[in-house]
């Protein structure tokens, strides 16, 4: 596996990396498990998840003697992401031999970035976290409150890289500008949504990254499953247990006449070339050398060789210059 550079800091990571959303919330812990073996067996060493991954926060699913049921969590911690991921590294001894991100999901304030960054260590069962984010801008909260928590988490060890995730190119200046007026730890790496229906960060948070050497992680490079061309505008009709059936408030995010479009156009590429609609999505974004890395979801290990494949063949560049002009 490609190793791409962490922003400044002079590691490394994968430059195919593994999201785990679904772990505890479409999966169970089984075949969790046997996605992280299959992941770090084929290089993917970067592990994406959060405090707000699993348990608690959307429709749960489990497998039992009944088969896979909906159940509801309240806790978050049954079928927390970290915490089987914690369980596995343990089981495994692998923590040495992967890179894991977390994230702060809940509100950046001071106590907040404390609190949750020393619950995400114990379900981990790290005493330090390669990289840890801020999930979202939080504007009820000063930006460079929140810088001063991640920089004293970076002092005492407890994280050992920053980053942050869904800020805007302007939002990511700004955290720069206080981090290095203030001389703390600068943000390396950046989480944000990129695909062929959400290409708008090459005119965003991608220049600014490449200007200031920090990393791209690109997220959702199908659309959640958009791309895959399983849905109609009807939003009544989602299938079920799809990422959009389970959290709806994606339609939001990707249902518009231009994205439809877009889905149909790669239904006829697919078939003109005999190649998937979902390996077609994944290699133009993969294809991007702005972007450093792609984290990939997955329900089996077979949704993993659909994204290894498209490191390791890619398209021509003709065909994601096409891809890219689609409107």
């Amino acid at each position: 596996m490609e190793q791409m550079p962490l922003g400044r800091t002079g590691r490394t990571i994968s430059r195919i990396a593994l999201g785990t959303t679904t772990f505890g919330r479409e999966i169970d812990e089984d075949d969790s498990r046997r996605i992280l073996d299959y992941a770090v067996e084929h290089g993917m060493t970067l592990l994406d998840t959060a405090e707000a991954y699993g348990g608690g926060n959307a429709r749960q699913y489990r497998r039992d003697a009944m088969g896979v049921r909906d159940v509801r969590e309240t806790t978050g911690e049954v079928s927390s992401s970290e915490r089987m991921i914690g369980t596995w590294m343990r089981d495994r001894g692998v923590a040495g031999a992967v890179t894991i991100l977390t994230k702060v999901s809940s509100g950046n304030s001071p106590e907040n970035i404390d609190r949750a960054l020393n619950a995400s260590l114990e379900r981990l069962r790290l005493d330090s976290v390669p990289i840890y984010m801020m999930h979202n801008f939080d504007d009820q909260v000063p930006l460079d409150e929140s810088l001063d928590a991640l920089d004293r988490a970076v002092s005492d060890g407890r994280a050992q890289a920053l980053g942050c995730s869904n800020f805007t190119g302007a939002q990511l200046r700004d955290a720069l500008a206080i981090s290095a007026a203030r001389g703390y730890a600068r943000i390396e790496i950046v989480e944000n949504i990129y695909n062929l229906a959400r290409p708008e960060e090459e005119r965003d948070s991608m220049p600014v990254c490449a200007e200031q050497e920090i990393t791209f992680l690109a997220y959702s490079p199908l659309g959640a499953g958009f791309l895959a061309g399983k849905y109609t505008p009807d939003r009544d009709a989602l299938p079920e247990r799809t990422r959009f059936h389970v959290i709806p408030g994606h339609c939001d995010v990707y249902f518009s006449e231009r994205n439809f479009r877009v889905v149909e156009r790669l239904r006829a590429k697919s078939a003109e070339l005999g190649e998937s609609m979902v390996y077609l999505a994944a290699a133009w974004v993969v294809a991007n050398r702005s972007v450093g890395s792609t984290l990939f979801g997955a329900r089996t290990t077979a949704h993993l060789d659909n994204a290894l494949r498209a490191c390791a063949d890619g398209i021509p560049a003709d065909l994601r210059a096409e891809m890219a002009a689609w409107d």
